[in-house]
């Protein structure tokens, strides 16, 4: 319970019997005989109630979580009765369908707005697999997913794309349609998946309302957001690992504090609200079923003994931005040895598993960017308070671990600041002696800021001040990685323009890190 504010103690509950209830409210897999619809709803839809899609996520070697919500009026409430509904599902080993593989059913409920989560068991490792749902005589879309190797296998290869930051009214979702292309094991999102406020006149599409506040809010934007058919089809195609960062409840909150100067306890009411929304519409497992304001959203993933994934959370724990937030010059308060990004229970946490890690690549999949950009010229350090920087107490235990314990190849990627770097990351930025111990690869945003450009004039000059930095630009699009035991690859993926539709995909440059020796290498 560290780094917990007192109001959110009260949500706290018992593991055991949490999970116990689980099943009983997430829509958990079920198999058997169906229950009676006469105690659920009787199904019969005038218009589609599969309009958001379907997804998957967080695979395993034996299984993988199958995701779908009822809405048959997506941006109104969802358009759905007040009572639950019996969902079936199937798994089949081929895209007819034909060679079903696993069944069963599970229930869609009004307290989480005829969301689905089904987590299957018993499939094959490193499997191709296709699933759809039904409910009464309406059948969705079918879907594509893959588990994953098993846990001691050895891997040769893994293919991925990461993405984030996909604001709907500044610009179309063309990187999901290239990205739908690619040969990939699995799509990585890095935060905000939506935003949060009220619509600008002018912009390339329009929100649905004023500022989100409401659960009805919350879940009305995510459909806004998911009726886009690009984002619909690359989580069709592929099993997704996602992460939030600050957009989906407010921009720049830290755990209990808000950005504006509201009560903790009015502003831990809405990020209940806002959690709840994001469990509803995310391939995610009971284990992150909400508790009131609560959401447990860091986990391991395991590719074999080629890739573990750190998946991270850095705002529902951390401590308050210093110096006021913003962009500022550094104050005292930077320094405080007790401020911290991940609380001190996901930190020992991430520790451990790094330090027991048997794989080649060790993953850490997180928000918000860790290689130093000082934004000032000359004497003196302007720095954004949002970053890892801003809390040197944290960032430095975290690097000083990878320094001393050596696990293999750490690799860290990130989203969050439109705009796409690779940084060398080192004991101490401020000394160009101080050993490499890792890797970051920021990606771009999906479509927030705008078109943007090639070149940024201000950063441009200041990268001889900050000679960790090996790359900036600031196109949108996504980042592509290929790993092999002896050589991970990464491509920076830019779409032309967001303004405009249907604009084609480039490649803008390319890294490889050779395996044992930290540090990119730019190859094109």
């Amino acid at each position: 319970m560290k780094n917990l504010h007192p109001s959110m103690k009260q949500y706290a509950v018992n593991r055991r019997n949490f999970l116990i209830g689980a099943a009983a409210f997430s829509g958990l897999a079920m198999t058997g005989q169906l229950p009676s619809q006469t105690q659920t709803g009787a199904p019969s839809f005038s218009t589609d109630p599969f309009t958001l899609g379907v997804a998957s996520g967080d695979p395993l070697p034996n299984g993988v979580v199958l995701w779908t919500r009822l809405a048959p009026d997506p941006l109104n409430g969802g358009g759905m009765p007040p009572n639950p509904f019996v969902v079936r599902w199937e798994v089949a080993s081929d895209d007819q369908m034909r060679k079903v593989v696993r069944h069963g059913w599970a229930y869609a409920r009004p307290e989480f707005g005829h969301s689905v989560h089904v987590e299957v068991h018993g499939l094959k490792p490193a499997r191709w697999y296709w699933y759809r749902f039904s409910v009464g005589s309406a059948v969705s879309p079918i879907g594509r997913t893959r588990t994953a190797p098993a846990f001691n296998d050895r891997v040769d290869q893994l293919a991925f794309a990461f993405a984030s930051c996909q604001h709907y009214e500044q610009g179309y979702y063309t990187a999901y349609k290239h990205m739908a292309e690619e040969q990939l094991d699995l799509i990585v999102h890095l935060g905000d998946y939506i935003y949060e406020g009220g619509p600008t006149a002018g912009r390339t599409r329009i929100h649905n309302s004023p500022e989100i506040m409401s659960l009805e809010d919350y879940r009305n934007r995510f459909a806004l957001y998911k009726s886009d058919p690009d984002l619909q089809r690359a989580h069709a195609l592929f099993p997704w690992v996602v992460t939030w960062d600050d957009h989906e409840v407010e921009n720049n909150y830290a755990n209990n504090i808000p950005e504006n100067n509201v009560p903790p306890e009015t502003f831990l009411e809405r990020r209940a609200r806002a959690y709840q929304a994001y469990y509803e519409h995310m391939p995610l497992r009971h284990t992150s079923l909400p508790q009131g304001p609560d959401l447990l959203l860091y986990r391991r993933l395991r590719f074999g003994d080629l890739a573990e994934f750190n998946v991270l959370d850095t705002r529902q724990y951390r401590t308050n931005q210093p110096c006021g937030d913003g962009t500022k010059p550094i104050c005292d308060e930077v320094f405080n040895p007790e401020a911290t990004m991940l609380g001190d229970e996901q930190e020992s946490w991430l520790f451990r598993n790094l330090d027991k890690s048997k794989a080649r690549w060790n993953v850490l999949a997180q928000q918000v960017m860790m290689g130093k950009y000082d934004s000032a010229t000359g004497p003196g350090q302007t720095i954004s308070m949002d970053q890892w920087n801003a809390y040197p107490a944290a960032l430095y235990r975290l690097l000083n671990f990878l320094n001393e314990r050596k696990p293999s190849n750490p690799i860290v990627i990130t989203g969050d600041i439109h705009s796409s770097w690779v940084h060398d990351l080192k004991t101490n930025f401020d000394d160009p002696n101080s050993p490499v111990v890792g890797t970051e690869f920021v990606g771009t945003s999906i479509s927030s800021g705008g078109d943007g450009a090639d070149t940024n004039a201000t950063v441009q000059r200041q990268l001889p001040e900050n000679p960790n930095i090996k790359f900036h630009n600031a196109r949108r699009g996504y980042v592509l990685c290929n790993l092999t035991r002896q050589q991970w690859q990464t491509d920076y993926r830019i779409v032309a323009a967001v303004t405009r539709p249907d604009e084609p995909i480039s490649t803008r440059a390319s890294f490889v890190v050779e395996n044992g020796a930290p540090g990119a290498i730019r190859t094109a």
